[in-house]
Formats: structure tokens, sequence, C-alpha cells
């Protein structure tokens, strides 16, 4: 795959950027981590060449100075909010995220509950954590939060939550997802910290919107596609624009939010060590972009595919009208429509001629590969199939699984496991191809070409069942479907 984003060039100067903010404030600073720490999925589509882990990467880089807190809200504990990416609790991802910091070298000082009113399910979450030996701490809810800053700044506001004890100079705060209260975290730090004479500072790291590219660069428009949920809008920073007569890029919630951390911060410590949002920010990704094309059109095919997601979920009943209809806005202000994702056109084309689901892949070079709908299997396996055969130099002549041997499959699954589709999906038909791989050549050659089909595009002429969305998720494919079910009048 091209690149347009130096990975290597980023961690160094991102690194370097965040130990110069630390000696800005007294060797103590509070770092609020925005979106992704380790698998920040969404940068490395829009970013060709950046890595998911880019930004645990750098972390480790300040291992001897950081520590973590990780940030959860008691509202999503006793909601059970799951993470749409990893179809896990935020409870559940905050262990993941602390073994997966604990395996990579980097220490996790505590986890902090905020929110709190005393829900039971914080209650027995902080138990359980307890049990495994983490510290756990309590922020409360605060009535009036954000705007009633003269109870915010008070003892009965910051002053009643927990002091989180900290050891390092770099704490950074990330959590599961948004409005975790990472920056309520930092703040309520802040006032407790300058109460015990400590001269800590704080500032924030998003990767999106880019600060330094223009505000309309299909970049930031893929953040507002990919924030369409949250109504998140891209604007240029007044406060920046004012200050110092330039023009930065941030986005609503920060800029709205601003005054009245102006007046926190003025009230904790005495003056406001920033003139905008953007002046908080220490992103250096714009810096790093090598080949602007590349990127622009990544973050092109990305809006596509969120334009997919959101027609799907609102299909689906799980969506929104106005999420389609923002992304539908923000497909025009780019300049582009489905069929500018190949993938669309050749799945659809497929469809038609074959009167049946069928599917369509991008190989790295170009190529397009198709799938159809048959007795045996069903368009996603079809794919998966043809486009190993094609890696492999293989005929599309050739069976690398022989029918025979998928019959006897078929028949366990509608005659002994109550299934009603005969058709093989994708899961089942890569193990009967690892099977075949045993004592058939042409099945271990394909077999071997698995790895490439990792950033591949997909396009679906109809919904998949969940076990073949996992599995291409699996494989690394970038996926969308038509909003349309495959029992639909037209395949009945």
């Amino acid at each position: 795959m091209n690149t347009g984003f130096d990975n290597d060039k980023y961690l160094k100067m991102q690194s370097e950027h965040i130990r110069e903010r630390i000696s800005q404030f007294g060797n103590k600073l509070y770092l609020e981590f925005g979106g992704k720490l380790f698998d920040d999925y969404h940068a490395s589509r829009v970013l060709p060449g950046f890595q998911p882990d880019s930004k645990l990467r750098m972390l480790m880089q300040l291992s001897d100075q950081a520590e973590i807190i990780i940030a959860i809200s008691a509202s999503d504990i006793a909601k059970n909010k799951v993470r749409g990416d990893l179809g896990i609790t935020y409870d559940e991802d905050v262990l993941r995220l602390i073994q997966v910091f604990t395996q990579r070298g980097l220490y996790v000082g505590s986890v902090c509950i905020t929110q709190y009113a005393g829900q039971e399910s914080a209650d027995a979450f902080k138990k359980r954590l307890e049990n495994m030996g983490i510290r756990v701490y309590i922020l409360y809810l605060i009535p009036g939060y954000p705007n009633n800053t003269s109870l915010i700044v008070s003892d009965e506001g910051y002053g009643k939550n927990d002091y989180i004890e900290t050891s390092r100079p770099l704490v950074v705060v990330t959590a599961p997802g948004p409005g975790s209260g990472k920056m309520a975290t930092c703040l309520s730090q802040l006032y407790h910290e300058y109460k015990r004479g400590v001269t800590a500072g704080y500032a924030k790291f998003e990767t999106f919107p880019i600060w330094n590219i223009p505000l309309k660069h299909p970049v930031n428009l893929a953040y507002e596609a990919a924030t369409a949920d949250l109504n998140d809008i891209n604007m240029i920073d007044p406060f920046h624009l004012e200050a110092y007569g330039k023009t930065t890029v941030n986005y609503n919630r920060d800029v709205e939010i601003f005054p009245v951390l102006q007046a926190i911060f003025e009230k904790i410590m005495g003056e406001c060590p920033y003139k905008s949002p953007t002046d908080m920010g220490v992103n250096m990704a714009g810096n790093c972009i090598t080949d602007d094309r590349i990127c622009q059109e990544a973050a092109c095919q990305e809006i596509i595919r969120r334009y997919y997601k959101s027609m799907d979920a609102l299909v689906e009943g799980t969506g929104k009208e106005e999420e389609v209809y923002k992304i539908e806005l923000l497909m025009n202000q780019a300049h582009i429509s489905k069929e500018d994702r190949k993938v669309v056109p050749a799945a659809l084309k497929r469809s038609e001629e074959t009167g049946a689901p069928a599917a369509a892949m991008e190989l790295p070079d170009g190529r397009i590969i198709t799938g159809k709908t048959s007795d045996l299997l069903g368009a996603s396996s079809a794919l998966i199939l043809n486009a190993l055969k094609e890696l492999a130099g293989i005929s599309h002549e050739k069976h690398v699984i022989s029918p025979e041997a998928l019959r006897p499959i078929q028949a366990l699954k509608t005659k002994y496991l109550g299934s009603k589709n005969p058709r093989l999906h994708s899961d089942e038909t890569l193990i009967a191809l690892s099977i075949s791989a045993a004592d058939n050549e042409d099945a271990r050659l394909a077999l071997e070409q698995i790895p490439r089909l990792k950033g591949c595009q997909v396009h679906t002429s109809v919904l998949l069942s969940q076990v073949d969305v996992l599995q291409f998720r699996k494989l690394g494919a970038e996926l969308t479907c038509e909003p349309r079910f495959e029992k639909s009048r037209k395949y009945q």
C-alpha cells in the first residue's frame, strides 16, 4: 500500500513536543489522551503509514516519565455501554487496557470512576478492581457542571473528589471511549495539586481534527464523518485567530468549552496558561504528512465507508437519519460519491448478473475480484477463495476445496445443528481450506495468501451476518455493505 505519512518522524517529533510541554509546567503534566491509544485504526486508514499503535509506541519512549490513569464513567458502567468496534463493555475494556499497557511496560497507576452518584454497579466494579490490586479513585457528579465554575472550583466541587496519588512527571489520562470524564479528571487533579503547592499543567492530545491543515481537507472531513453520532463539527478556532492572527482548526466542543476552561484555570492557577483551544493541544500529526494526495484519497474512501456504516445502522434500526444526512453533506463537500469506492459498482454489477447476493474485493495492486452466491458457498466465502486463488496465481477453474469435502459440512449444519442456511460462512470455508492444505498444494498456496488480504477493500450487495462481518475484520479487510437484507423480495 502507498504511504503518505512518516510514522518514524511522528514518533520522534511527538515525544519531543510532549517533553517540552512537561518542562513548561514545572515537571508535572496531566495529558488528556483523546481517541484510541493503541488501536487507532481510523488514523491508520486516513493517514496511510500511521501505525495503529503509534500513540502507544510514542508513550513507550516516555515510559520512564509516564504513568496512566484510566477514566470510566459510573453511568457508562451502569448502562453496560459497549465499544462498537470491539463489542465489549467499557468496564471490560478497562481491564483490557490495563493488561495491554502493562504488557508493553507502561505503568498504570490507577482507575478513576467519574460522574459517581452512588451507582451500585460502579461500587461492584470498584471492588472488583481493588481485589485485583488496582487503586481506584472516585470523582463525584457536580451539579451544574461544567458552567457553574464557582461550585466546581471549590471544596464542594473538585475538592470533594478523591485526590489521585501520582508519582511521575507525565500523567496520561485515557478512557475506553468519549464522555468518560478525562478532562474532568485532569482539572480535578490540577485543583488538588495547586492546593498542595504543586504547579501542575494540563494539555490535550487529540489526533483529529488536525489543526494545521485546511478546515475542509478530506482528513478533517473524515473525522467529522467518524464522529457523526456525536455531531462534532470542525471549525476555525476563533480564539487562536484573535490571539495570533493565524487560522487553525479545532472542533465545536473544545471551542464552546474554552471560555469555561479559562475561568476554571484562572480560579485554580490564577491565570489561564492558554489563549486558545489550539494552544492546549500537542498534536504533531499534520507535520508528518509526506504525500497529501495519498492522504486525501484515503480520507475520501473513509468518508464513503462511514456513509455505508451509517446507512446499515439505519436499516438495522440502530442508527439515526441525522447521521446519514450529515455524512452525505460531507461527501458533497469532498466532491465524492458512492461510486468512487471501486468495489461498490463491481459488487452491484455481479449481483445484477447473477440475481443473487454478490461481493467484490480490491486487491493491493488494484485488481477487482468478485464472488457470487452458489449452492455451496455464500458470496463472502466465494470472494475470499477467489481472491486467495488470484493472489496465489491459481486458475479460478481449479477447486482448492473439493465440493465433496464441503457437502458433509453442509449436512452437519442443516441436519444436526439446526441451521436453515446450507451455504458455508467465511470462517467455515477457511477452516475447510486449511484442512485441504494438508494434502493439496494449491490449497496450501492459497492459504498462505491470507496475510495479503489485510487492507483490501470489500463491498457486498447485501448486509452480512455477524459471522462474516467478524471474519472480514479478523482478515483486516475494509468492509462495506449495501443497506439491504439478503432476504428482501429481490432475492426470495
